[in-house]
């Protein structure tokens, strides 16, 4: 049974003060008039234009991270000064390309929300988190035309609300992952494959992976210290920007692994993956095809994968150290799809991502929730 109730607003002033939500960049940061809508062409939105909120900063006032490229001195080894921001418990936003991988810090997009890369073993691509509903995707940026995205200033449903940097521009709800507002209406993004872990877990899985550095042209706190939004993240607090409805079938922050179809799909507590185990891997069925989700406890990490290899369907055990084991081939699979000894990988659910669960209702209204109980 579906539980709602009407959240309690949480006030501007509680994650503006101090200049807390953008920082402090020289200058400051202009804030009256906060997300203007005449500053964007709202005539043929498919989105109630009513649920566009100002967010309390201007166009760009969060400023987008650009330019990017492979080789590029801002991403570092994990060993680089410029990574010492990060604590081994911090989350990461990892993508791997081939045997190329990158970290994307929770920390870091905090404070900027999108970062653009222009070229990352020869792909061109934007990694998206919105504070405000935890959710983490990223987009190739191919359907802009190699546009750079950047934030709006606008809100959602209390989700980013990015616009891109083309001739004419449009805006695009993160978690509608398509464009609502503007000349490019009806397009939806192709999202890339991320796993979402620890820092920690991501750099044992990837010793050789790139980092991004702190050194990005801004003056912030990258450091876990530096998180804007006091205990707004706490699985419990049903606190929100702008009122929503909550689903109270689960704590409102508690993160999720969502699967979408549609208007539906299915939401993976972690609360309900976390049975104690060290890892499991976990079959569900969405969309009328079959999907295994890998859970590790330590890195507080689970991805959504295809289990078949080679035209063979796989099933999957979990060792009593943790490690993903199928059956078939008897190969031990680490948490981001890899067998351990190389010689494969699973296909990801590349529409898969995580959020906090009271989102993930909001733009998946049908959605299906998973419980250990079935």
């Amino acid at each position: 049974m579906m539980v709602f109730r009407a959240a309690p607003r949480l006030l501007l002033g509680l994650l503006l003060g101090g200049g807390l939500l953008v920082g402090c960049d020289a200058g400051g940061v202009e804030r009256d008039g906060g997300g203007d809508r005449s500053n964007f062409n709202l005539s043929n939105c498919t989105i109630p234009t009513g649920q566009l909120a100002d967010g309390g900063v201007p166009r760009n006032g969060i400023p987008s991270l650009n330019g990017y490229t492979t080789g590029d001195d801002r991403l570092v080894e994990p060993g680089s000064e410029d990574a010492g921001y990060l604590a081994d418990g911090d989350r990461v936003i990892g993508l791997l390309f081939e045997d190329q991988p990158l970290a994307v810090p929770h920390n870091i997009l905090w404070h900027h929300e999108i970062i653009n890369i222009d070229d990352f073993a020869g792909r061109t691509f934007a990694v998206t988190l919105c504070p405000l509903t935890g959710s983490t995707l990223a987009f190739d940026r191919s359907t802009v035309d190699g546009a750079e995205f950047g934030v709006s200033g606008l809100l959602f449903n209390n989700n980013l609300l990015m616009f891109d940097r083309g001739e004419d521009e449009s805006l695009w709800p993160q978690m509608s992952r398509g464009a609502r507002c503007g000349a490019d209406v009806g397009t939806d993004l192709n999202q890339l494959p991320v796993t979402g872990m620890t820092w920690e877990h991501w750099k044992e899985l990837h010793p050789d992976t790139k980092v991004v550095s702190s050194e990005t042209g801004h003056s912030r706190d990258y450091t876990a210290r530096g998180y804007p939004y006091g205990n707004y993240n706490a699985p419990d607090n049903e606190r929100l920007l702008f009122d929503t409805p909550i689903d109270g079938r689960r704590p409102p922050k508690e993160r999720v692994l969502g699967l979408p179809v549609e208007n539906g799909g299915l939401a993976i507590p972690f609360g309900e993956l976390d049975d104690g185990s060290a890892a499991r891997a976990v079959e569900v069925t969405v969309g009328g095809r079959e999907v295994v989700v890998f859970w590790n406890q330590d890195a507080r990490g689970a991805m959504a994968y295809r289990p078949r290899l080679d035209g063979q369907s796989l099933s999957f055990s979990v060792t009593g150290e943790g490690r993903f084991v199928d059956d078939q081939t008897g190969r031990t699979w680490t948490l981001d799809g890899r067998a351990l000894d190389g010689s494969a990988r699973l296909d990801p659910v590349e529409t898969a991502y995580m959020s906090f669960w009271f989102a993930w209702p909001v733009f998946q209204p049908e959605t299906a929730l998973w419980t250990d109980q079935g």
